[in-house]
């Protein structure tokens, strides 16, 4: 099976609807994933996701399903020296200062991150993932996936940066502060995940492309920084 994690288009947040551009960005990507021989699709309940979903599934005839735990992650950290900062924004000169007798894999342990209230929605997006999975043939064992019914499907999931962010260091199994600071995935771009069946046992998920957007370049759209709050060239 692949999943292919998708970044809602250029969105008027204020509205949580597309903006021009990102309408532009949305029909370019349909044009992409209808190319690709999706199967089936999967949409946050967001309007820009819906939006962005919207113009798939009129393109490939697919009959989209809601995924209510898809949507965005809204939760803001107190960060020492740095102030309110939202849980994707934490400066990566903050979370790569690991001291000694520290450690990556216990992350949720040290400030910023050990709040309770973020670390109730992390767990429900992980026991929600292991739940879809499982209706596709996948059950989460430990870090791996036992096989109880193959699955050689192609799923498009439209939702958003953080939450794609998170889903992805859970199926990855790396450090989701790791994720949310290195990783930036442009709007409407494509991840994709592949479930590797290398047994009859078990399939891992591995990452065949990170933020692909090749629909952009192939329409001439300029990739926009939204999410970004750096420097872009």
């Amino acid at each position: 099976m692949r999943l292919y994690l998708i970044r809602h288009g250029d969105p008027d947040y204020e509205k949580d609807i597309l903006t021009p551009a990102g309408i532009l960005e949305a029909k370019a990507l349909a044009k992409r994933l209808k190319e690709e021989g999706i199967d089936e699709i999967y949409h946050s309940p967001l309007g820009r996701a819906c939006e962005t979903m919207s113009y798939t599934a009129r393109l490939t005839g697919i009959k989209p399903e809601l995924l209510e735990w898809t949507e965005e992650i809204y939760y803001y950290l107190e960060v020492e020296g740095w102030g309110k900062t939202h849980v994707f924004n934490v400066p990566g000169e903050v979370v790569r200062s690991v001291k000694k007798g520290e450690y990556h894999d216990n992350w949720y342990l040290r400030a910023p991150y050990n709040d309770p209230g973020l670390l109730k929605i992390l767990k429900n997006i992980n026991e929600q993932s292991d739940i879809f999975f499982s209706r596709h043939g996948y059950k989460k064992e430990g870090h791996l996936y036992r096989i109880e019914k193959q699955n050689s499907k192609k799923i498009a999931v439209f939702a958003h940066a953080a939450l794609g962010l998170a889903w992805l260091s859970y199926l990855l199994a790396i450090p989701t502060n790791i994720m949310w600071s290195g990783f930036w995935p442009a709007t409407s771009s494509v991840t994709t995940v592949l479930f590797e069946e290398r047994s009859s046992t078990w399939a891992v998920p591995r990452c065949l492309g990170f933020g692909d957007v090749s629909h952009l370049y192939a329409e001439n759209l300029p990739v926009k920084p939204v999410g970004l709050v750096g420097n872009f060239y």
